[in-house]
């Protein structure tokens, strides 16, 4: 063996002998398959940052790199946040993030979790709730997609431009909601409730076409509310007063043309464990904002229970209203309600 063969042997015996070492992500010869992830809100929202972006990082590296997920926050890839279902369905983009609520009336069934006085105020519990509560009762809502996660978010806020301790204090205000029933429990508490998505939130409280918006508190700094608002009202307890779902959904065509091992992969990565990865990042996201705020020298109000207990008197019309249009539909409102109550104290147990 000359001295340049024996060169070049040593160093190809050392380069086999430090691959086994390499992360399997760095072996990989580049993705096998590129996924367009889309939704509403800035990279600096918490869904953004706490869930969606661990979720690509734990499947590509799942995949040893073979899937690659590009996010694009902030309606990048066009259209409107109502129109995200659509987008997946339609195969614009591959993956989305999206309120149901946005599209009222399309989720009847998973409305029930969006009732009054229904959720739980921990979203890792809602997002079990609602991820059980699927297996039986929302097939068909989601059928045109994958649905990858279900979940609600942790207790809404009020914030508001005027304090907001009793239900008296609501007459007159505009008060954005997320989904129609939301916006008919603050209408029944003396509200005039305005519906829009919610990056639309800042330049109408800036413009004052909006006296406050109901959000969770993780969704606060990447929309300025607590900039343009300087009072926050929480309602104590579980049920809360009110939450909105989400769903986060893969195109059909598109999951079906996977391999069948990196199916297997977002599979593992859906369902329940997507649910809780979700959940988890809404309750852990917003304890830091509210502390943010209140150092920040807001006010934050707290509702009495007897002032709770009377918010939710008011609004149980909301839920019999509901309750009637699911009959009228040839749906069994009242078992869908039972379950829905039944998994939330379920899980709020756990």
């Amino acid at each position: 063996m000359t001295l340049f063969s024996r060169r070049t042997f040593l160093k190809a015996s050392a380069t086999a002998a430090m691959a086994p070492a390499m992360p399997a992500v760095l072996r990989a010869q580049g993705p096998q398959v590129n996924l367009k992830l889309h939704h509403m809100l800035p990279p600096a929202a918490s869904g953004h940052r706490a869930f969606l972006a661990p979720w690509a990082d734990q499947v590509m590296k799942a995949s040893d790199g073979r899937i690659k997920i590009d996010i694009f926050p902030s309606m990048q890839m066009g259209g409107t946040p109502p129109q995200l279902y659509d987008q997946v369905r339609d195969g614009v983009a591959d993956l989305i993030w999206t309120v149901q609520g946005y599209t009222g009336g399309r989720f009847p069934k998973t409305e029930v979790f969006e009732l009054p006085f229904v959720a739980s105020r921990r979203s890792v519990v809602n997002a079990q709730a609602l991820t059980e509560f699927a297996e039986t009762h929302l097939k068909d809502e989601y059928k045109e997609v994958r649905p990858i996660a279900l979940w609600a978010h942790d207790a809404g806020v009020l914030h508001t431009n005027k304090p907001v301790t009793k239900m008296e204090d609501l007459a007159g205000l505009k008060l954005r909601f997320p989904t129609r029933l939301a916006g008919q429990a603050l209408k029944a508490l003396g509200a005039t409730s305005i519906g829009m998505p919610v990056p639309q939130v800042p330049e109408s409280l800036a413009q004052r076409v909006i006296d406050g918006c109901v959000v969770p508190w993780e969704v606060v700094p990447a929309i300025k509310v607590h900039e343009l608002v300087k009072n926050h009202t929480e309602i104590p307890g579980t049920p809360t007063f009110y939450v909105a779902t989400f769903v986060f959904a893969m195109n059909t065509a598109k999951y079906n043309a996977l391999p069948a091992d990196l199916k297997k992969i977002i599979d593992d990565h859906a369902g329940m464990a997507g649910a809780k990865l979700a959940g988890n990042a809404w309750d852990t996201s917003g304890v830091p904002v509210r502390e943010m705020v209140e150092k920040r020298g807001n006010a934050i109000h707290v509702l009495s229970a007897e002032e709770t207990a009377r918010w939710k008197a008011a609004c149980k019309p909301v839920t019999d209203t509901w309750l009637a249009d699911m009959k009228a539909k040839g749906v069994d409102g009242e078992r869908l309600l039972a379950d829905a109550t039944a998994l939330v104290a379920k899980y709020e147990a756990v």
